[in-house]
């Protein structure tokens, strides 16, 4: 809902529960108003119409209250802005005029043939924001056009959570004191990084329940950068965009433009579990691809068989997936070209003739055949020099001139950015969808920028942008030319996870650690922001000869997996007929229990920092509780659990032991029967009578 007031000067965007609020003075200054709990536009005109504060030397009336904070001028904070000409640098702009349609308010302002639109969007609670910048003048660079800068009020104490980890290690969530001065996270390596999600929270004294909690994440899969500044007044402002430095993004010919990313920023007053609910319903509601279709139970075979893999082998392991009840069989790396270890064939997409002599066709349709569909790894972004694709283009990668070309796991970046490697990969992607009856593409990024350089170009740092934008335009593509197929997005586990990649892809790979325990904090961490529906997650062998030789049992595995999109990843051929008659009963259970996991509203009970942890996923009148048994001291009782999110006189029914309860379940004796010896992990069924 938009409101404008003041003379057309104030404008007012609102959801359920939110409001913001941001006015022009007659300087053409565009500053912020309000962001927080549902207000009306005459409280937005009272705000405007206070008198400003008194600032002392040395101070900015503006700092801190700008929408959109360019450089120059008298400013002092990070500008969200900065350009360069021949002439000069900076932004003085002038407002030319405001367009409103729908839930969109779109602002104008120009300086010098540079044309500045801001962009607002309410999504639900959600407010998305973006900046197009259209040249009409001189040549401009772009050293910096972040998406926004959101503008919160003064508290006291305030706390900044964040997702930080590295590789098999994601996703950890930290919160800290925020101090006066500069926080900034963000990644310099080309995309998204296993290092920090691009996603921060601030709360003043927020529970998992209770209070109120801001949130802003940034949709891009390249470099990017979020500041979070305590100013000296108080006030904290959130600016973010793409790329990581200030040293020159895009440069501008005239009648080019560049549109930034999303930035989204969401308040509510439901504490962190409430944001968490927020974030989840946008996303299913207005990115993820068919969020409204619940995602197969896979196997891949990446764990089973690495690069040593044959049609017959595969054959054998897709006959044991579908006992087991699997619905999608992967093949992973090592179907192409001389793809016979890591250090050869990534560029040359088409099957290798010794390993798959009739293509891929022959075992799409056997996997067809026993009731699954067919799924297939690539990693398009990469190239192995010893291909037959790096021997015929050598100039297609990302290198500087004169310097050696990095290999990071034998491999070298495609330059994407260029025309060309765009086609070839459309051809190669295209013809092999064409060839096979493939369901679903793994698409695969394992390794970051190193020599970002494009000799003979004449703004060759163009690319950590251009790259991005061939990435999107090539998967729309592919999209667009074959609907049924389904992508996951994958980068060394959880290095490209963000709102840009998830809104062309339909799950994401969490993290190559899939190890039942660790997954347990990085998911937690993966749920702070984004919902159970994208979130993949494996059973594979025990002991763990991936990561660390943990021993687990098969039942902790899998309701670990359980809590997001299940697959299998373990060799098949070396489970026992005991294991795969559990684990067909698990992937039954699974099946029952995923519209409620995947579509429903997800209750962090307790958090995994050892004992008892819990999640709890509301859907309709369905309710489901998962919950892991870390470690238990001889003749200590494991708490009750006490269920979130339900009717307070609604009846429950636990379909485990047919006992009712009503209000706020409190499940106590069920669950600590079930969590005792070996049964170290549980799920719980309830349903409203």
């Amino acid at each position: 809902m938009m409101e404008i007031g003041g003379n057309g000067r104030i404008w007012l965007l609102s959801g359920p529960t939110s409001s913001y609020a941001l006015r022009l003075t007659e300087q053409d200054e565009l500053l912020h108003l309000h962001w927080g709990p549902r207000i009306t536009l005459a409280d937005a005109e009272a705000l405007a119409a206070l008198p400003a504060p008194q600032y002392w030397p040395f101070e900015s009336q503006l700092d801190g209250h700008e929408e959109y904070p360019v450089e120059g001028g008298p400013r002092f904070v990070r500008p969200a802005l900065s350009v360069r000409t021949a002439e000069r640098r900076g932004t003085e702009w002038r407002f030319e005029a405001h367009e409103a349609d729908g839930d969109e308010l779109r602002l104008r302002f120009s300086d010098s043939g540079l044309g500045i639109t801001l962009h607002y969007r309410t999504r639900g609670d959600v407010v998305e924001r973006w900046v197009t910048l259209e040249n009409e003048g001189p040549a401009v660079e772009l050293l910096r056009a972040d998406s926004a800068t959101w503008t919160l009020p003064e508290r006291d104490g305030r706390r900044l959570s964040q997702l930080h980890g590295r590789w098999a290690a994601e996703s950890r969530l930290v919160r800290s004191p925020l101090t006066y001065g500069e926080k900034v996270i963000g990644s310099r390596r080309g995309h998204t990084g296993h290092q920090h999600l691009p996603w921060v929270a601030l709360d003043d004294e927020a529970t998992e329940e209770r209070g109120e909690v801001y949130g802003c994440a940034l949709a891009w899969s390249g470099s990017w950068r979020i500041s979070v500044a305590q100013l000296p007044d108080g006030r904290v402002q959130i600016t973010g965009g793409a790329g990581y430095d200030d040293s020159g993004l895009l440069r501008l010919e005239s009648g080019e433009s560049f549109t930034t990313p999303v930035f989204a920023g969401l308040w509510s007053d439901g504490g962190f579990g409430g944001a968490s609910r927020a974030w989840h319903a946008y996303q299913r509601a207005y990115v993820i691809p068919d969020a409204d279709r619940d995602r197969p139970v896979l196997f891949n075979s990446w764990e089973a068989t690495e690069f040593d893999i044959s049609e017959e082998q595969q054959g054998t392991l897709a006959r044991r997936a579908a006992a087991i009840g699997v619905e999608l069989f992967v093949v992973d790396d090592g179907w192409f070209g001389a793809r016979t270890s890591d250090r050869a064939g990534l560029g040359d997409w088409t099957p290798n003739p010794d390993r798959f002599p009739g293509g891929l066709k022959p075992l799409g349709d056997y996997v067809h055949a026993l009731g699954m569909q067919f799924g297939i790894w690539v990693e398009p972004e990469m190239v192995n020099p010893d291909s037959e694709l790096y021997r015929q283009h050598p100039d297609w990668v990302q290198f500087q001139p004169g310097r050696n070309r990095t290999e990071y796991r034998n491999q070298l970046v495609l330059n994407l950015a260029r025309p060309d490697v765009q086609e070839y990969l459309w051809e190669q992607l295209h013809s092999m969808l064409s060839s096979a009856p493939i369901d679903y593409v793994k698409w695969d990024f394992n390794r970051c920028f190193t020599d970002a350089g494009w000799p003979g170009d004449p703004y060759p740092q163009r690319l950590w942008v251009d790259h991005v934008q061939a990435l999107y335009a090539l998967l729309d593509r592919l999209r667009a030319a074959h609907p049924g197929v389904a992508f996951e997005s994958c980068s060394g586990g959880g290095g490209r996870i963000d709102l840009g990649i998830m809104a062309r892809t339909d799950q994401v790979w969490t993290s190559d650690n899939t190890d039942p325990l660790d997954r347990l904090a990085i998911q937690h961490g993966f749920s702070q922001i984004h919902p159970s529906r994208v979130m993949a997650a494996w059973v594979t062998d025990s002991p763990n000869t991936q990561l660390n030789g943990r021993v687990s049992t098969l039942r902790f595995r899998f309701v670990s997996a359980m809590a997001g999109v299940l697959g299998v990843g373990g060799d098949l051929t070396e489970w026992s007929e005991e294991e795969l008659d559990e684990a067909r009963q698990w992937v039954e259970l699974y099946k029952e229990i995923r519209p409620v996991v995947q579509r429903g509203d997800l209750y962090r009970l307790r958090p995994p920092e050892g004992g008892l942890s819990a999640v709890q996923y509301v859907h309709g009148d369905e309710v489901v509780v998962l919950a892991w048994l870390q470690a238990q001291r001889h003749g200590e009782p494991v708490a009750p659990l006490r269920l979130r999110g339900l009717g307070p006189e609604d009846a429950y029914e636990c379909r485990e032991t047919g006992e009712v309860h009503r209000g706020a379940v409190l499940l106590h004796h069920g669950l600590r029967t079930k969590l005792r010896g070996d049964l170290d992990a549980t799920v719980i069924r309830l349903r409203r009578k």
